[in-house]
């Protein structure tokens, strides 16, 4: 029996990368998904690969009433939510001087809006012990050129992990996050148009040659782990930030 048999699981932006890798390693441990995303397509073609124990939901986390329908089919089918993965967001660059409002409107609405709507809604669906994941970066703690903007956002949701925790003491509910570094995927580390592993890894190495790119399943233990009842016996475990 997996660590997660009975489990239910929510994970945004769940249609690829570290949202459908973790999707895939949350059913393997017995819990059941709804994931999310903007592209009906990739929500199918996800639904596909994991096979069993999934369903789609699309929508966009910016829009409160795509994440109302979303909670509404959760606690109809389910009733309750014992792991939630904010996982939803996008990654876009412009060197200072050139940042124009809609770089900003689009990365706040996602990055940052998107997660407070995402964690607030679910609020009411989120059984004892649950545990909310919020995906934040190592870019919150660098300097990279050109990613000023994007860096601030996954800054705030590593805050949002310690002023949540503590806005919900006594209700049981842990909320921690996780930072990882470069990871592979068709739209992330990744250049625009890449159509293959190699492409964005090649582009990343040239760019920033003392740090690695990985790929999403590498990133899975930790997000498996934050979500597994075991890490909920440490009841001190939350508020917490680990990097990969």
């Amino acid at each position: 029996m997996g660590k997660l048999q009975g489990k239910i699981a929510v994970i945004t932006g769940g249609n690829s990368g570290i949202g459908l890798a973790t999707a895939e390693a949350l059913v393997v441990e017995g819990a059941y998904v709804f994931v999310t995303g903007r592209r009906q397509a990739e929500l199918e073609a996800a639904v596909a690969h994991i096979g069993s124990n999934v369903t789609a939901v699309q929508g966009d986390v910016s829009k409160p009433e795509d994440l109302d329908r979303l909670y509404s089919q959760v606690k109809h089918e389910k009733g309750k939510i014992d792991v939630l993965f904010a996982n939803a967001g996008i990654g876009d660059r412009a060197r200072l001087g050139e940042i124009t409002d809609k770089h900003i409107d689009d990365l706040l609405s996602i990055n940052i809006k998107g997660v407070i709507l995402t964690v607030q809604k679910a609020l009411p669906l989120l059984a004892p012990g649950a545990s909310v994941i919020l995906n934040a970066s190592i870019v919150a703690s660098k300097g990279f050129a050109e990613w000023s903007v994007y860096s601030a956002t996954k800054a705030a949701v590593r805050s949002f992990a310690r002023t949540w925790a503590a806005d919900l003491k006594g209700r049981d509910i842990r909320i921690n996050a996780v930072s990882p570094g470069v990871i592979v995927t068709l739209t992330g580390a990744c250049e625009p148009g890449a159509t293959n592993w190699e492409q964005p890894v090649s582009a990343w190495a040239t760019a920033h040659p003392t740090m690695a790119a990985i790929r999403p399943v590498r990133f899975l233990g930790i997000t498996v782990v934050k979500a597994t009842p075991t890490w909920r016996k440490n009841s001190w475990l939350s508020r917490m930030r680990i990097s990969a």
